[in-house]
């Protein structure tokens, strides 16, 4: 027997495709519970509206301030409304229409006791306070938390990056992604005066404090935004910008940067408007036109913070100068401007409910680097791409995590959510429809969270076929499946094997010199029109293996 796997280069992991943003030891606790699961204290209130205001300290890495949040009141409620805030941050005071409020701390949530009743269809107004040391990201952006460091010429070089430890590592918050504000953010952030804060949305006001020689920065979002997409970027900043003519109309595009990068920055972030062009047109228009867009230098590799991309890839093309895929086609632009803005549309604009399902955030993205070499590029390069990524593909455990208790999947939501979608692609074999299918996504799920589930059903309606199996194989089992085939008599048996039961996936075939598609089962089936072909080749854009018998009736 014969055995070889087409398009599966030896497994090598890459530093993006292995990193853990919800480390955990295997078991589950209650504080994984309430933070990762829609507690009765938080299931009666729909979230409406932040405004987060503090004031930062470098000299000490502490910050304090208010958070007033607005919600609605959505069914019955329980006596008490679950806030989220980590140690060593404290929450010191809830306040309701000028009362105090009774706080119940029960490790990383707060509950908060309500004492005015809190009638179905009407919005209140809790304001939190809080202070403290929030714990500072030894390796942003995976492990989490806030960087304090010192630029080049001495001066605080600020910023969070929290996406798996979460926003309530630095603000009280409802620290679960199924319900962001649907009517946006106000962020104040007031600093030493010789820096800039630059936050998300619109700058909307700056306020002198000569005798406190600070200022604040006002920015306000207009639109729903997920609470880890919530940031600060502190630092001494240089701004330049052009306008972006988009689908929407124009769209502001704004670069902060520290001063002595002002012009590796003018030439680097030429990417960003080559990436909108890319993203509008595979995904539709830009989600923030109202916002904005900015891409802000960070003291870490980067992230998505919503309309606020933080940038930290030294002003290098691919990632910190590698490329992901070993193809040469990874150097054609900047990792982190591609990768992270490619989250605006998913991510940001649409929104996992469950941090289980987060290959929506990451498959999708990862697939959008492939989607901008083949805006700017063709097809062929965009397909040598997201091939090559497949040498960082562990298959170690299913993509898809644990539901209810905040544990993402593997870390393979990457590359192999790029090469699903890229499998995809090939099965729907029309690349006006592939398009208007992701277009699809981002109006119908428009600035909504989303299950896994809401968008597979999307795909496969829109596809004209049930691909349930499909996403089921790739998503939810760590077996990628073998094409088996043997030649006999004239004749070619073939059928799936290390698959689910009942996997059927078509695939694209040469089989002699003729082009032709089959059509597996898990059970062998049979063609005998084969004009002489004894040999069968896979396209290669089919994430899958195979497996020739040599000789023999297939069992």
């Amino acid at each position: 027997m014969k055995n070889f796997l087409v398009g599966i280069i030896v497994l090598l992991s890459t530093q993006i495709s292995n990193a853990q943003l919800f480390p955990h030891s295997g078991t589950f606790t209650r504080q994984d519970t309430l933070r990762g699961s829609i507690t009765p204290e938080r299931a009666w209130w729909d979230l409406l509206h932040y405004t987060l205001d503090i004031e930062v300290f470098p000299a000490s890495k502490t910050l304090a301030g208010h958070n007033t949040m607005k919600y609605k009141v959505i069914n019955k409620q329980t006596k008490e409304l679950q806030i989220d805030l980590q140690a060593p941050m404290k929450l010191t005071r809830a306040v309701q229409e000028g009362e105090e409020l009774v706080i119940r701390q029960d490790g990383n949530a707060h509950f908060i006791l309500l004492k005015q009743t809190q009638k179905e269809g009407k919005t209140y107004e809790i304001t939190f306070s809080f202070e403290g040391a929030p714990i500072v990201a030894e390796r942003p952006p995976w492990d989490g938390g806030l960087t304090w460091v010192q630029d080049t010429n001495g001066k605080p070089f600020i910023a969070n990056a929290n996406q798996g430890i979460g926003a309530s590592v630095w603000w009280p918050n409802k620290d679960h992604p199924s319900d962001e504000p649907d009517q946006g953010a106000l962020l104040k952030v007031e600093v030493p005066e010789n820096l800039m804060d630059v936050s998300n949305g619109q700058l909307i006001e700056t306020i002198p404090h000569p005798e406190k020689q600070t200022k604040t920065y006002v920015w306000e979002v207009k639109n729903p935004i997920n609470n880890y997409g919530i940031n600060i970027n502190i630092g001494d900043y240089v701004h330049f910008g052009e306008v972006y003519q988009g689908e929407k109309g124009p769209l502001k595009m704004d670069y902060y940067v520290l001063k002595d990068n002002l012009e590796q920055a003018k030439e680097q972030f030429k990417d960003a408007k080559r990436m909108m062009e890319a993203f509008e047109y595979w995904f539709g228009p830009y989600p923030f036109y109202e916002d904005g867009f900015k891409l802000v230098q960070a003291p870490y590799l980067g992230m998505e913070h919503q309309s606020s991309v933080t940038y930290g890839n030294q002003f290098m093309k691919g990632y910190l100068g590698r490329d992901l895929s070993g193809t040469g086609w990874g150097l054609m632009f900047d990792f982190i401007i591609i990768h992270e803005s490619g989250h605006e549309w998913f991510a940001n604009n649409i929104t996992n409910k469950d941090v289980a399902d987060m290959w929506i955030h990451e498959g999708f993205t990862a697939y959008s680097e492939n989607l901008f070499l083949d805006f700017h590029y063709g097809k062929q390069a965009a397909e040598d791409y997201v091939i090559g990524t497949r040498m960082a593909i562990n298959n170690d455990r299913p993509v898809i995590g644990t539901y209810g208790v905040n544990y993402e999947g593997s870390g393979d939501m990457y590359y192999k959510g790029a090469n699903l979608l890229h499998t995809l692609r090939q099965i729907v074999d029309d690349d006006a429809q592939w398009r208007s299918i992701l277009r699809g996504l981002n109006e119908e799920f428009y600035h909504q969270t989303v299950s896994s589930r809401q968008v597979e059903e999307y795909i496969s309606q829109n596809a004209g076929r049930d691909l349930s199996l499909v996403f089921d194989q790739y998503l939810r089992d760590v077996r990628i499946p073998i094409l088996s085939y043997a030649f006999r008599q004239g004749q070619l048996m073939y059928r799936w094997e290390n698959a689910i039961p009942g996997f059927n996936m078509p695939v694209k075939v040469e089989l002699g010199e003729e082009v032709t598609w089959l059509y597996p089962s898990t059970t062998w089936k049979t063609i005998t029109d084969l004009f002489g072909a004894d040999q069968l080749q896979v396209d290669r854009n089919f994430y899958i293996g195979t497996m020739e018998l040599e000789a023999g009736t297939p069992e």
